[in-house]
This record gives C-alpha cells, structure tokens and sequence, in this order.
C-alpha cells in the first residue's frame, strides 16, 4: 500500500497542474505526459497512473471552487483535505489570467462538418463535488470569492456564440432530413422574444412538431457545471416532450454539442445557490 502524500508532494502537484492549465487557457501547446514524468521525478514513488489520479482531484477541486480545470483530467472526487487547502491558496495565482479569459468577447465558431459534433451526455453521476455543509464554512483570507465559471455563464458574446452556431446546427440537421422549409423557420427566440421565454431556439421536430431549445456554453471541459434558471427548469418540467437543452463545451477551438431531452432535473444534480427573500 502507498504512503500517504506529503505536503511536499502534493504543493509539486499542484503546480505542475496549474502550469498546464495557464498553458491551456493561453492558447499554448504543452505535453501532458512529460509533465506527468518531470512530476514523478520529484515524488515519492509514485506512479503514472496515481499522479493522473490526483490531478483529476485537482480538477474536482477546481470545480467546487468555481474555477475551470484541464478537460483532459477528469474531475474525481475523494479528495484529500491538504490538496483542498493547497489548491485553494495556490489558485490565486491564476485569478488574473482566469478572469480575462472568462470575460474574452467570444467571436463566431465556424466547424468543417457541423452535424458531426454531437456526442453523449455525461453520466449524472459524474458529477464531482455535491454541496456540503462544510461549503458554507467561512472561508480562509486566501481563498478566492468568485465564482469564475458563474461569470463565464454571464459572458454574452460567449451565448450569443454558442446560439449561433446552434441555429446553424438545426438547420443543418433538418436539410439533411429535407426539411428545408422548417429549416428556414429556426427561430431564435432570444432575440426575437427575450431572455425571459424559458428557452433561446424554437426548432422542429422532422414531423413539424416543435423543439424548444435551450443552450448552455462553455469554452470549457465536457463536465463543467452549467447555470439554469429556475423559470428555465419549470419550462423543462412543463414542455418536457418538446423540451432539449443543448450543452456546448471546449467552445474556443473544437466545440463538441451534446443533448439532455426532457426535464432537465432527470439528468442532472440541481443545486439551489440563490434564494428571493420576501416580507
């Protein structure tokens, strides 16, 4: 059985992470493998594989912090109290560089072949971090206070983006199906009636019935958590069968588009973060 991590060990960690994830939020191009194996010099005999591991921890923790994480690592959950407490004193220094990315004007994504970015759905229990008590703990003065992946969620130009390119996506798919004059009718909703319908795309079914189409993006991994309305879940709830909410990820270079159909509650772990207090 392998020892446990040392404060050493685990402060190496950390910062080898946080390395590639600047690289990957600069648009640079960097090498996990021999990150892996520059790490492992420094550690206690550890493998390939543990260092991977404890890396998906770091992505995990990312999460829970409201900070995005390499979408190479998976989140995993277990983590150890020390890595908590590093990864949230030593993420302060990505702050800077996490913010400008958050706020970047996103411009118009253009793909080779559109029809060809959908993949599955995350499996709900995939999701990392569920909500604690201890979430509620006052913080220490080193941990960060806002939620950057929250104020991604807020970015217009990264909506506006994301709904562009699934109207494209729509009209493709029904031209393929030879629909064009449904096609011609994909309306975006979030523009011609307001944010405040409870979805952003009306579309078609091939049989002329309607899909109401809501769509959340991020420039980041598959399993970033998304920001929902309460309104936007009672429209799921109440339109279920027409009901599809459109989930775009890894949005700066190669976005991939999966779908959760129906009431969004049956797919994912609905978190309360906001509360209207009233008299």
């Amino acid at each position: 059985m392998s020892s446990a991590w040392s404060q050493q060990e685990v402060e190496a960690t950390v910062l080898n992470y946080f390395d590639m994830l600047a690289s990957e939020l600069r648009g640079e191009q960097y090498n996990k493998a021999a990150h892996n194996r520059v790490l492992r010099a420094r550690l206690d005999d550890r493998s390939r594989g543990a260092v991977e591991r404890k890396h998906q921890n770091i992505s995990a923790v990312l999460i829970e912090l409201g900070f995005p994480y390499i979408s190479g690592y998976k989140p995993l959950s277990n983590v150890q109290h020390m890595l908590r407490d590093v990864v949230s004193e030593q993420v302060l220094s990505l702050e800077r560089l996490v913010k400008a990315d958050v706020e970047t004007t996103q411009t118009p994504v253009t793909v080779d072949d559109i029809l060809d970015i959908g993949v599955d759905p995350p499996e709900p229990a995939s999701v990392s971090v569920g909500e604690k008590t201890t979430d509620y703990v006052v913080r220490a003065h080193l941990a960060p206070t806002i939620n950057y992946l929250e104020m991604e969620a807020r970015n217009r130009s990264l909506g506006c983006a994301g709904e562009d390119l699934v109207i494209k996506f729509e009209r493709a798919r029904l031209r393929r199906e030879g629909k064009d004059r449904l096609a011609r009718n994909v309306e975006q909703v979030s523009k011609t009636v307001g944010d405040h319908a409870g979805y952003d795309i009306r579309s078609y079914e091939v049989g002329g019935q309607d899909r109401f189409i809501e769509v959340k993006t991020t420039r980041y991994g598959k399993l970033t958590p998304f920001y929902i309305s309460a309104g936007e879940v009672r429209f799921s709830e109440t339109n279920a069968e027409a009901y599809h909410l459109y989930r775009l990820f890894e949005f700066r270079q190669s976005p991939g588009l999966f779908q959760l159909q129906g009431d969004v509650g049956r797919h994912v772990h609905l978190q309360a973060i906001n509360y209207r207090a009233r008299f």
